[in-house]
């Protein structure tokens, strides 16, 4: 379905052009007419399919003709959207401010992490649309610079990562305090079982659309290493150098303290890179962000919460150092490349200790990932997962289980 097809006004259809947007995706062209009838909704769809675009154009065009009508700019806050990190708030109103700039509709955004007074005065000049994290919401609620009970629209996006960030009870509060919300949507990469339930709770008769991420992109090609966890470090550096060598890449670690570890090894070696994690200052992330985006460098390190939901423009390939323990990880990580009908590439660099993970990936995405064999660090086919003993703790023989050959670990 072509964007021009939708019953949208001309300020929204000049900057949709101007935007480059021609044919909505599959989560568009399913959210944006239910959206205008004004249901509830309740939509999965893998990360980089255009939600943003899916539930921002519509709740545009409805501001935008109320305000015509009646109230002019100063109408009062209507639409919140609530998202788990930074980021992927600023990402958010940056294209709400694209998709609305021929309209009369304001919107602002605030998150923690940064000063105060400028989120307070953008608010008392007045939006219409407010993009928040949820902390620095209810602390501005609380000094009374935010009156939610004036809220008609009310979004969750990302909210799986926003319960897997521990922000549960946040948004429960955030919902209570919000009572005349008429029209509720929440967007999802996955429709996990406490995404399920709040969303239960939360909306009223919803229309469910589900395009989950089952499945990982096809115009992504997908590469597993097998290595062992000691020559990780090293199997990177090979593959910079050989293989990736001058094009963009976002390499995945599990810790912060993993992130800079993988960052100080690529700087050693004389490669640009940037690193992005929950310690980091505002500043600091948005100035590596810009930097990576700029082309500045072309590696970008990072955690799972610190880059999910980022749009980045072109990405080459993506590396999953660690393997995530969650299957939909996987498939979120690797959407950041193969986008918008692009190609990409993902390399995903498997240890012994995680070759389960490899077999949930597996399972979800319905295909093996085939295994790289031009790998100069190839972990042996027999090795298997370290154990560790705890201290304190006593091993007998003879105990049930304790290195019988029946119970050894292996690869498959």
């Amino acid at each position: 379905m072509l964007f021009e097809d939708f019953p949208l006004s001309q300020p929204i259809q000049q900057a949709i052009v101007e935007a480059g947007y021609q044919k909505a995706t599959p989560v568009q062209e399913k959210v944006i007419p239910e959206i205008l009838r004004r249901n509830d909704v309740i939509a999965s769809a893998r990360t980089g399919t255009g939600k943003t675009a899916a539930f921002a154009i519509p709740l545009l065009h409805l501001l935008n003709k109320n305000i015509t009508k009646s109230e002019g700019p100063k109408m009062p806050l209507q639409v919140l959207v609530l998202s788990p990190t930074r980021e992927l708030a600023v990402q958010i109103q940056q294209n709400i401010q694209n998709y609305g700039k021929y309209t009369e509709v304001k919107s602002g955004v605030v998150f923690g992490g940064a000063s105060m007074q400028p989120q307070i005065d953008m608010l008392r000049n007045g939006v219409q649309i407010l993009v928040a994290t949820p902390g620095r919401l209810l602390d501005l609620r609380k000094q009374g610079i935010v009156d939610l009970e004036q809220i008609s629209v009310l979004v969750l996006d990302e909210a799986d990562l926003m319960l897997d960030m521990g922000f549960i009870d946040e948004v429960q509060k955030i919902i209570r305090l919000s009572p005349n919300v008429e029209q509720r949507l929440l967007f999802s990469a996955t429709i996990s079982h406490k995404v399920a339930h709040l969303a239960k709770s939360f909306l009223k008769e919803p229309v469910r659309i589900d395009l989950s991420a089952s499945s990982a992109a096809p115009e992504v090609n997908q590469k597993l290493y097998l290595v062992p966890k000691p020559q990780k470090i090293e199997l990177l550096l090979f593959v910079m150098r050989n293989i990736i060598q001058e094009s963009s890449v976002l390499i995945f670690r599990r810790t912060k303290f993993g992130v800079e570890k993988a960052l100080e090894s690529l700087l050693k070696n004389g490669f640009q890179a940037e690193a992005l994690h929950g310690d980091k200052s505002q500043s600091e992330r948005s100035l590596a962000l810009n930097r990576f985006k700029n082309k500045e460098v072309n590696i970008l390190v990072a955690t799972d919460v610190a880059a999910r939901g980022l749009d980045i423009d072109l990405l080459d390939f993506v590396i999953n150092f660690d393997i995530p323990n969650l299957p939909e990880t996987y498939v979120h990580r690797i959407g950041r490349t193969g986008r918008a009908g692009n190609l990409g590439g993902s390399f995903s660099f498997c240890s012994a200790d995680e070759k389960e993970y490899i077999r949930n990936i597996e399972k979800l995405i319905g295909e093996p990932i085939p295994v790289e064999e031009e790998n100069p660090f190839l972990l042996d086919k027999n090795a298997t997962p370290q154990v560790h003993k705890k201290k304190g703790s006593k091993h007998r023989k003879g105990r049930k289980g304790s290195g019988s050959k029946s119970n050894k670990k292996r690869w498959y």
